[in-house]
């Protein structure tokens, strides 16, 4: 007979106190970090703002209940909602999520810690309404930043060694996780709340990768994160009524976390809490594409230049060869049919099908009418993905962190082009200098999607300047995006 289990409550796992710990003392100084949240503040932003000329994606936007207008409630960017601060989370995360064109962290997990701003702007600036109709302060910008910072590097350190795909759960995990523990310091939940927050996050039911993959990809992977985030919005509210918490969520036999879904294995950590990830996170510039294939679409633009300098058309192709790293092969090496946009960011052939034809790769270029031409999946058909282990190796090299891939075109008369290699794509901390000029163009180019010259004006004149973006109060930042 086995013996009974002990009731006496225990301490609150390691991993719950670090976490905690860390968002509730760590004092940002980085200003290396400070500049790169600001400038991840506004491409993310921008992302969303691209997304709003997607009916696939406005469908979802706006309240559960149509009509309703929340008093001092959190402003959606571009949109005339305003909303409780879940909701708004919801909103704001499944727009800067859906053309799969904010930022990007690649290591033993990926993801995007950008998604986390859904959850920290809203509640950011609901609070600094709810403040100034108080006659109190509002939050400013530094605030948002500095948690920014902290999302990021509380989702980028556990995936640095934890893989969640591998048992498959999908990376939004993450996001509910560093959502819910920035939202909750934000909120003015006590360190004992706070843990009880973060427990609520692991013990919540966890989004399966099913939506990623095939046979199944679809268009929740698009809206996977402004759930997640507006999830972590919603537990940090039911922690601050007080409500208790699991302090062995992670590590209770049987029942845990570690047990139930992660193989009985705990969370292996590489280094601990600062400001790493947002220094080094990747930003994507010039293509909306899974990241792990950023440098082949890099390669094949190349490759379209090189085929008319050659007198070559796509016709003339007989073979192409892609030298890549073993997560891309895992992720978006995709034969047959596909059946839709999320389908189609998600193929490396057809990723570089696209731009070796057209020279170019735009969101649009994922939606039927360009898909249906045929010379695409004629492409596709040719192309053949080989792991190279040296760039599987540098990929997970901390030093590093490339994301190589290498292309090589044979055609039918027995010429070939020379192999064209990318190893690190223009959003990479290795290609600032090239990259950050590019980011704040996408930037300029996605606010004229939305507002008139004089309201654009307006925000880039704070935007572009990190002194008057961290000194200005939320709701009025937020205010200018307003339509």
């Amino acid at each position: 007979m086995s013996a009974p289990i002990s009731n006496v409550r225990p301490e609150p796992d390691k991993v719950l106190v670090d976490i905690v710990d860390y968002v509730l003392n760590y004092g940002v100084d980085s200003t290396l970090a400070l500049e790169t949240a600001r400038n991840c503040l506004i491409d993310t932003l921008g992302c969303g703002l691209e997304a709003l000329s997607y009916p696939a994606c406005t469908k979802l936007m706006g309240p559960i209940v149509p009509g309703t207008i929340v008093p001092n409630g959190a402003k959606v960017p571009g949109t005339q909602f305003q909303l409780d601060p879940v909701q708004a989370a919801f909103n704001i995360g499944a727009m800067i999520r859906w053309l799969d064109f904010n930022d990007t962290w690649l290591a033993a997990e990926w993801g995007h810690p950008s998604d986390n701003l859904g959850g920290i702007l809203a509640t950011a600036d609901w609070l600094s309404r709810n403040a100034v109709a108080s006659g109190k302060k509002p939050l400013t910008m530094k605030d948002v930043l500095i948690a920014m910072i902290k999302a990021h590097e509380i989702q980028g350190c556990i995936a640095l060694e934890n893989s969640f795909n591998k048992v498959g759960l999908d990376h939004v995990l993450l996001v509910k996780l560093a959502s819910t523990a920035v939202v909750g310091q934000m909120i003015g939940l006590s360190r004992e709340e706070l843990i009880n927050a973060v427990s609520l996050a692991f013990v919540d039911g966890h989004s399966l990768r099913t939506y990623r993959h095939a046979p199944n990809t679809g268009s929740r992977k698009s809206w996977a994160a402004g759930d997640a985030t507006s999830r972590a919005v919603r537990l940090a509210l039911i922690a601050k009524t007080g409500e208790m918490g699991y302090p062995s969520v992670l590590t209770a036999k049987t029942w845990g976390f570690y047990d139930v879904l992660f193989k009985g294995n705990e969370f292996k950590f590489q280094r601990p809490y600062g400001s790493y990830v947002m220094e080094h996170v990747l930003f994507k510039i010039s293509f909306p594409a899974e990241f792990h294939s950023q440098t082949a679409v890099e390669a094949a633009m190349t490759l379209h230049g090189m085929l008319k300098e050659a007198g070559k058309g796509v016709e003339d192709i007989k073979k192409i060869t892609i030298r890549t790293h073993e997560a891309a092969i895992r992720i978006i090496d995709k034969k047959g049919p596909l059946d839709n946009p999320a389908d189609r960011d998600h193929c490396i052939q057809y990723m570089i099908a696209v731009p070796l034809i057209f020279g170019r790769l735009t969101a649009a270029d994922y939606e039927d009418a360009v898909a249906k031409d045929p010379r695409i999946d004629t492409l596709r058909a040719k192309m053949e993905c080989v792991e190279d282990p040296q760039f599987t190796k540098d990929y997970f090299d901390p030093d590093k962190r490339s994301i190589a891939n290498g292309l090589t075109i044979e055609f039918n008369d027995g010429s070939a082009l020379d192999e064209v290699v990318v190893e690190y794509p223009i959003g990479h901390k290795r290609r600032r200098a090239d990259g950050i000029p590019l980011l704040v163009e996408k930037f300029k180019t996605n606010l004229a999607r939305r507002f008139p010259t004089r309201q654009q004006e307006a925000i880039l004149a704070v935007s572009l300047d990190q002194a008057k973006l961290e000194a200005m109060p939320v709701n009025e930042y937020v205010d200018l995006y307003v339509i």
